[in-house]
This record gives structure tokens, sequence and C-alpha cells, in this order.
């Protein structure tokens, strides 16, 4: 908890100085006052979070987080939980939906085994963090340990520290654990206060079937467990996952360095507004890549404060939108670099 403590008291709110002198950079430009909307202000908060005049964003990485989930074992799938580990080896090969549209970001995936329930061995490409084999069924008990709760965290912290140190520019965050979005609606639904049915949506396609088993399963562990929503760490311990405590790590460790984030979608988020909830500055350092179809996302969203990039109908997850996301935020930076101002170009200004 003392590390947790340090990381926290590293996060600080942006330098308004800095958006506005960014601005006045931006309004030299040979454009319209704020005609590039969006993409000058992710040049503005680029260049607040990471003190840089010009931020540079050469290494860009994607972290997809894998955990299983003793959740499934009520039906709330589509799919067995052997699928995260196969989805390992997919990651690994570069041939899942998140290595393609990394390449396309020019991004980095870095796939962490946090609490797979698969022995990798000595698996190359891997980032062996194992906390255990999967978090626990939370319809029955909690879901983690305090103590494994806090470890899955500082995975994440930690894997922020060594970015700081390899001068990443731009993290995105991702996730893959079968049965993963019933935590993450519990999650919404404990610090809300909104019921399960708002919160709750079909993940990977369930059919009605299950969805009234992943609602009675997701219920029913809020009602034996009792996550306090004014101790977002309880909420994480008794409900969460894993892969989402990493998440939030990591996006704490991020904010502490100085590293902007751009979280994916429904399960990623799950993992930021723990972050969030933990930290009244941390969402100044939040890119929200997409609002998910999952219904929750939206409750997620506002609840943090952050405005979504895209909206495409999204719900793979893996750091997917959050990779497309990189593209338009790396386009607001080079505009700010790239693009010519009223007098160098020799064009009557304002």
């Amino acid at each position: 908890m003392q590390r947790l403590e340090t990381v926290l008291n590293r996060i600080t709110p942006l330098d308004a100085g800095l958006l506005a002198a960014t601005q006045a950079r931006l309004d030299c430009k040979t454009k319209p006052l704020g005609s590039l909307g969006r993409l000058e202000e992710f040049a503005c908060r680029l260049v607040a979070i990471s003190g840089q005049q010009q931020p540079d964003l050469t290494k860009k990485v994607i972290f997809t987080f894998a955990a299983d989930h003793g959740i499934t074992e009520e039906g709330v799938s589509l799919y067995p939980k052997a699928v995260t580990a196969q989805m390992v080896f997919n990651f690994l090969q570069g041939g899942a939906g998140v290595n393609v549209l990394a390449r396309h970001a020019g991004a980095e995936v870095r796939v962490v085994d946090v609490g797979v329930d698969h022995d990798f061995g000595g698996c190359p490409g891997l980032i062996h963090r194992k906390v255990a084999r999967g978090s626990a069924n939370f319809a029955q008990g909690p879901a983690m340990s305090r103590d494994q709760m806090l470890a899955a965290l500082m995975v994440g912290i930690e894997l922020a520290d060594q970015c700081k140190a390899e001068g990443v520019g731009l993290v995105g965050t991702g996730e893959m654990g079968i049965g993963n979005t019933s935590p993450s609606s519990a999650i919404i639904a404990a610090l809300s206060g909104l019921s399960v049915e708002q919160v709750t949506h079909r993940g990977t396609g369930i059919g009605d079937q299950a969805l009234a088993l992943k609602l009675a399963a997701i219920t029913r562990g809020l009602a034996i467990n009792k996550p306090d929503p004014r101790d977002p760490l309880d909420v994480l311990q008794k409900v969460g996952g894993l892969e989402i405590a990493a998440i939030a790590g990591l996006v704490l460790g991020c904010a502490a360095n100085k590293i902007p984030v751009v979280m994916d979608g429904f399960i990623s988020t799950a993992g930021a507004l723990i972050a969030a909830e933990l930290h009244p500055n941390l969402r100044d350092h939040l890119f929200a890549a997409h609002e998910s179809v999952e219904v929750g996302h939206r409750f997620m969203l506002e609840r943090i404060g952050v405005k979504p990039i895209l909206d495409l109908g999204l719900r793979l997850g893996e750091g997917t939108g959050g990779a497309l996301a990189m593209t338009l935020i790396e386009a607001g930076v080079k505009i700010l670099a790239e693009m010519a101002t009223f007098e160098q170009a020799g064009v009557a200004g304002h």
C-alpha cells in the first residue's frame, strides 16, 4: 500500500499555462481558429501531460493483459475459459485484431500473463507476471484476496515505470479474459449504484438464457460481497479481475510518470475507472479511445468525465480501439509539429 500511496502522490493536475501556450501555438497555424477541433485538444493535452513542447511518439506500446475468471462457472460467456490461453498464443503470433491495428498505428503489442489458468512455461515473447491462475468466482465470494489484488496493481505500475525508462511516448490498454465483461459490469454497478440490468450487456454475443444467468450471477456477487462504493480497491478485490487490476495499475503508473494513456473499451475502462476513483486528477491523463457497444461503458465514461474519440460499434477489446485512437492522437501532435504558421507560409493571418 505504501508503494501505491507514493504513486498516487506523484499524480498532478495538468499545467493550465502549458495547455494555453500550446493552444496559442496552434492558433498561429494556417487555419481558422479551432478548425481542427479535437485534434487540437489532443495536441494540447499531449504537451501538458508529457511536459514536452513537442511530444515524441516514436515509441507507442499497447499492453494486452490476460487473465481468467471464475465467474465463467456460472455460464455467463459464449466461449469456454480455455480460449483465453489460446488467444494469448494468437497475440504472440501477431494474428489477432490488436496486432493488425497496432501495426497500422505503428505501436508494439506487449502481452502480459497476469492471471491465465494455463502454464505457459518459458513461452518467448510473453511477459510472465502471473499473480494467480485466474480470479475466484465472485458469485460465491471475493474475486481475489487483497494481496492478489495489490500484486496485480503493482504489475501495471511496474510496467509503467519500465515505459518511462524506455522513453515510451504513448501507452494503450488492452485485455483478454473470457468472462471479463461480468466483473466490469459489477464494478460500475457497485461504484455508481446503477442496477445490474442497466450496465450489463451480451459481451461476446450471448443469448437470452446466458444473459439471464449473467445478470443473476452479478446480482448475487454484489449481494454476497457487499463491495464498498467509497473504497475502489474493495470493489476491485471483491468483484474485479486480475487483468482489470493490472490495467488500473498501469493507468496510475503512467499518470505518475507523465505518460499519456489511451484506454480501450469496456474492460479497460473498468480498470481506468478504479484508478480514477483513487485520484481526482487521473482523468486528465486519460484518452478514451471509443464508446463500446457494451451498455455499461457509457456510464463508466461519464463517471470518469472523459469524452470518447471514436464511436464505431466496437466490442472486441484487446486494445483494438486504443490502436485506432492512437492514430488520431498522433495526428494532432503532427499538426503541432509540422503545420506551417501564417508567418512561415507568408499567408495573411488574423
